[in-house]
């Protein structure tokens, strides 16, 4: 019953979006993460550190395009389903459901507690380094157990880009909102 009262705060608009960030997310892995494995592999920083900004930024753009509570989890979940359904590339099989949902979870906790909606620079900025700090952190402790000064050098890492992540997000968002394609002021 209270699934059934929380996926009714969204329409159909709404859940297209959540949708459509939930596999873009995925889609951009396979792309981005080799990629960055150029840069992170001489340095023994995972891929995921530096790529999870690009990807992390799908959940931060959604949860500004549609501007709802939970949105970001919702998205995260979306994935993590998709994820442990379809065994795409980077996929960690059913822990995927916790690792990928702690990053959707962490974008709408730094939110809820800014009181903002993925509304302005700071907000995305925020969200998009938690987002990726978090999911850093957690796929550190299950899969890596780096030392400290590899795990602090990913963390930080993380948080630049994330917070990168957050800013593209935030541009994004603000196009939207430009040419009135969005309208979630509250």
């Amino acid at each position: 019953m209270a699934k059934k009262r929380f996926l009714s705060r969204f329409s159909v608009f709404d859940l297209v979006i959540i949708a459509m960030m939930a596999s873009l997310g995925i889609a951009i892995k396979p792309v981005v993460v080799p990629l960055t494995h150029i840069i992170t592999g001489p340095l023994y920083i995972p891929g995921g550190v530096i790529a999870g900004g690009f990807y992390m930024l799908w959940l931060v753009l959604g949860a500004g395009l549609v501007g709802k509570r939970g949105t970001a989890t919702l998205i995260a979940l979306v994935q993590a389903i998709m994820v442990v359904a379809i065994g795409v590339f980077g996929t960690h099989g059913i822990i995927s459901l916790i690792t990928y949902l702690l990053p959707g979870i962490s974008v709408d906790l730094v939110l809820l507690l800014t009181g903002h909606r993925g509304c302005c620079l700071g907000c995305c900025f925020a969200a998009g380094i938690a987002a990726n700090i978090s999911g850093t952190f957690l796929v550190n402790i299950v899969f890596f157990q780096l030392p400290i000064i590899p795990l602090v050098l990913s963390l930080s890492s993380a948080a630049l880009s994330g917070g990168i992540g957050g800013i593209i997000a935030y541009n994004i968002i603000k196009q939207f909102k430009k040419y009135d394609v969005i309208n979630n002021s509250g």
